[in-house]
């Protein structure tokens, strides 16, 4: 009994949290580069056009969706394993089952269904980072939010490091040479050792950190009417919406057709949204709606909103084709990205984080949130500037065979020094801002809603990572990658703007008392 008090003092220190938050961090950042770059690396072997390589980055969509499910990963909890931990050791050990599942599928020959499987991993995940999401926010004061933060991004670019990096080694003929299949099975095996980890060494919320009192019955009701609302939203949008479209444009014209699927997956939202809304209303789905309402009471919430949308949009537009560009673009192969991109790369994504979060203490969250958007906009050239030049522009050195078990390289490689500049700045600049990015997101939340209030503003954090796909695959198919590249720059002005507008706001969310601006 004594050693297991002592072990429990231990859980509960500073350091063992903040131990625990780079932890999850990987976690998070693991699953999503395998519905990401690794996913796409994976498609682009199997020769899939661009445009449809585009179009796959809707099997992210549960991450731009996942508040709606979030009140009940509130509201209930699986029975034995306490807040938050339950729902965090289910998910991990689903999305290691679902793992294996897609490692069996050939995406050229069956792509339909390897674009489902690929989207319920990308669904497990969403769902896993409502709870690391809410767990963060609930443990973390605002005092150590700087540094939570900073691991939280550190520990997902590690684990991006290994799932979106060290596999494109793993890949090539020049390194393992292994199947991706077989590097789906490794990572599946990851995520269960994490789930494990998360059940014998999380440490608990507060006691008083309890479920919100809402009925269990009529959030029950209101999340299967949610369901409903989207299968109708989905059907009047392939009967209805989806033929009237394309009647508007000539589909014998090469990219007409993307252009109008493009067009009916903004129908479709703009049909289901408000039906869920209207659902969700009806059925009482009382957690959803009392959370939302807490958050709709800041003042400024709308704009919060869309500031959140506009601030990473550059960068998704530049990263979301970016392993397609570099192999079929620039015609780099897949070692030679995995060892720039994660491998060397991983060194400045961790001065990266620690630069950001070191830097937030000193600065204040404002200054950090301007200048770090600043810097990952002009990084956004660096690629434009591989487009341009090409290939050995720069000249390049080579890297000698190397054996570190986990990963190895069978001759020496050609290192590009161009490559390794553009996703150099890429690393360090959305390390920094990335870091800065979750500690604002976080001083949003209410805790007795975080797990809610965090999935709803991170969803729109993502809208920009998923929905930009399609456009992007389109949209480069049309103008080809050197004004792509520009585009993505540019995309990235209109968040910096509003950000320099809604500076008297951000600046009062660094105020302690003010870390739960609504009232419960």
């Amino acid at each position: 009994m004594l050693f297991n008090d002592h072990i429990d003092k231990i859980k509960n220190t500073r350091s063992w949290r903040l131990a625990f938050i780079l932890f999850l961090g990987f976690a998070s950042g693991l699953p999503l580069a395998l519905t990401g770059q690794a996913m796409q690396a994976w498609l682009t072997i199997e020769k899939i056009d661009i445009a449809t390589i585009g179009f796959f980055s809707l099997v992210g969509l549960p991450y731009t969706f996942k508040f709606l499910w979030a009140p009940l990963m509130d509201r209930f909890e699986p029975p034995f394993l306490g807040r938050r931990r339950g729902w965090l050791v289910l998910s991990q050990l689903a999305i290691a089952a679902v793992l294996v599942a897609l490692s069996s599928i050939s995406p050229s020959q069956n792509t339909e269904t390897f674009a489902l499987i690929a989207a319920l991993v990308a669904f497990l995940s969403a769902s896993q980072d409502i709870v690391i999401d809410a767990y963060r926010t609930d443990i973390l004061g605002a005092s150590e939010r700087g540094a939570g933060a900073s691991l939280g991004v550190l520990g997902y670019r590690l684990a991006m490091i290994l799932s979106g990096g060290i596999t494109f080694v793993w890949a090539d003929a020049n390194g393992n040479n292994w199947s991706w299949s077989k590097i789906y099975i490794i990572m599946a095996t990851v995520m269960a050792v994490a789930a494990v980890i998360s059940l014998l060494f999380l440490p608990s919320v507060a006691k008083n950190n309890v479920a919100p009192k809402t009925n269990a019955k009529n959030d029950l009701i209101g999340f299967l009417a949610l369901l409903v609302a989207v299968v109708i939203g989905y059907q009047l949008t392939t009967k209805v919406a989806s033929p009237g479209i394309e009647k508007l444009f000539d589909l014998s014209i090469p990219n007409n057709k993307k252009w109008a699927d493009m067009l009916s997956l903004l129908a479709g939202l703009a049909i289901t949204l408000p039906l869920g809304w209207f659902a969700s209303q009806k059925a009482k789905f009382e957690t959803l709606n009392i959370s939302l309402k807490n958050y709709f009471s800041i003042k400024g919430a709308v704009s919060f909103l869309i500031f959140i949308i506009l601030y990473k949009l550059g960068d998704s537009f530049a990263g979301t084709l970016l392993t397609p560009f570099l192999i079929k673009g620039v015609g780099f192969t897949t070692a030679e990205i995995g060892v720039v991109n994660k491998v060397i790369g991983m060194w400045l994504t961790i001065g990266g984080a620690i630069m950001g979060g070191a830097i937030m203490i000193r600065w204040g969250l404002f200054r950090s949130l301007f200048i770090f958007g600043v810097l990952q906009m002009i990084s956004n050239l660096g690629f434009w500037l591989l487009a341009l030049s090409g290939k050995g522009a720069w000249g390049s050195f080579s890297l000698p065979a190397f054996d570190f078990v986990i990963v190895s390289l069978k001759e020496a490689t050609q290192v590009d020094w161009l490559l390794l500049f553009s996703i150099g700045g890429e690393n360090i600049t959305g390390g920094m801002g990335t870091a800065a990015f979750v500690a604002f997101l976080m001083a949003l939340c209410n805790q007795k809603f975080s797990a809610t209030q965090y999935a709803l503003l991170s969803a729109f954090s993502a809208i920009g990572r998923v929905w930009v796909g399609p456009l992007a695959g389109v949209l480069t198919d049309t103008i080809g990658w050197n004004q792509f590249f520009i585009f993505s720059t540019l995309a990235a002005i209109p968040g910096l703007v509003m950000l320099y507008k809604m500076k008297a706001q951000i600046i009062k969310l660094e105020t302690p008392d003010l870390t739960n601006l609504a009232e419960d």
